[in-house]
């Protein structure tokens, strides 16, 4: 019992950090659009992948000198996935609308445990579909408006979201595999990453660094808070819970995109779209409640409750 509570009392921990996670990449959407200003997209990627690898491995060197060939295999694949992942969403936000590439980004919630079940064969119980259509519903009414029309940036969208759910899953068989070093995974996934970023910058793009302090500022907080910290984090806390929480957790990243640029861009949303944050919020905590363990807990205490009131009962009777 003790072992069944430490194992969720860590799952609870895991998902509060992925939480945190999703909440710096909602910031980045800010970040991004003042970088891109002044810098290409490839050329901010491999920027910022490679700045928080650095920071990374000089910080845990001791940790990172002896690596095995498995980890290192794992890093490349998982940052490979995160290159595809980075160039759709960054050029699907120029060939679509914003709203349009909100929405489809996000479809890695729905994504993911579809591709769980196809390769696992892991067939997702009844609360996790309700979680997912409350998220999907959620983010719909968030982002959707009458104007949907397939594009070329939808497609690039769809890419991005569908490599983010077999990101979630490559990581998800690293992390769980005896030989994997998870913490060694998540920093090497950004030198894997910002490399691949590189050599296509410099094949299509002409790479220049940032002209302003600001942008300046804006991309080292982008590399080292939202890509070092939170894909180290991921990585490391995706050990103790699933990839279609890790999926569902990741469907707040538009709720905080919302709310970053509610404070600090006064942008302000259709009151549908605080009805949409509502679902998705209702849909984490669907997630996180044992809903069953409460229920079971509440029977009980009825059950004790004649048991308690029958011996004044009995004194009246005689």
């Amino acid at each position: 019992m003790f072992h069944i509570l430490s194992n969720t009392s860590k799952q609870v921990k895991a998902d509060l950090m992925l939480i945190l996670v999703t909440l710096c990449w909602g910031v980045s959407y800010l970040l991004l659009d003042i970088c891109l200003k002044e810098i290409p997209p490839l050329t901010l990627n491999a920027y910022r992948f490679l700045i928080a690898f650095f920071m990374a491995a000089i910080l845990a060197f001791p940790k990172m000198r002896k690596v095995n060939r498995s980890t290192l295999r794992y890093s490349a694949l998982i940052g490979l996935a995160l290159t595809l992942v980075y160039i759709g969403a960054t050029y699907g936000v120029l060939y679509t609308s914003l709203s349009n590439a909100g929405f489809l980004c996000a479809l890695t919630v729905v994504i993911t445990p579809i591709l769980t079940f196809i390769i696992k064969k892991e067939r997702p119980g009844n609360k996790l579909v309700l979680v997912l259509l409350l998220c999907l519903t959620g983010i719909a009414l968030m982002t959707l408006n009458g104007e949907f029309k397939p594009a070329l940036g939808d497609i690039l969208c769809i890419m991005c979201a569908f490599a983010y759910a077999v990101d979630l899953i490559i990581t998800d068989r690293a992390v769980h595999r005896e030989e994997v070093n998870a913490f060694q995974v998540g920093v090497y996934q950004l030198g894997f990453t910002g490399s691949y970023m590189l050599v296509l910058a410099l094949l299509l793009e002409t790479p220049n660094l940032p002209k302003t302090p600001g942008v300046w500022a804006a991309m080292i907080f982008l590399a080292i808070f939202c890509t070092g910290v939170a894909f180290i984090v991921q990585v490391v806390a995706q050990q103790y819970t699933s990839a279609n929480h890790v999926g569902v957790i990741f469907a707040l990243e538009p709720v905080f995109a919302a709310v970053a640029a509610f404070l600090f861009a006064g942008e302000r949303l259709l009151m549908r779209g605080y009805v949409g944050a509502v679902f998705m919020l209702a849909g984490i905590l669907l997630m996180e409640v044992d809903v069953k363990a409460l229920f079971s807990k509440g029977q009980k205490l009825e059950k004790n409750l004649p048991l308690e009131a029958n011996p004044p009962s009995n004194r009246q009777e005689d």
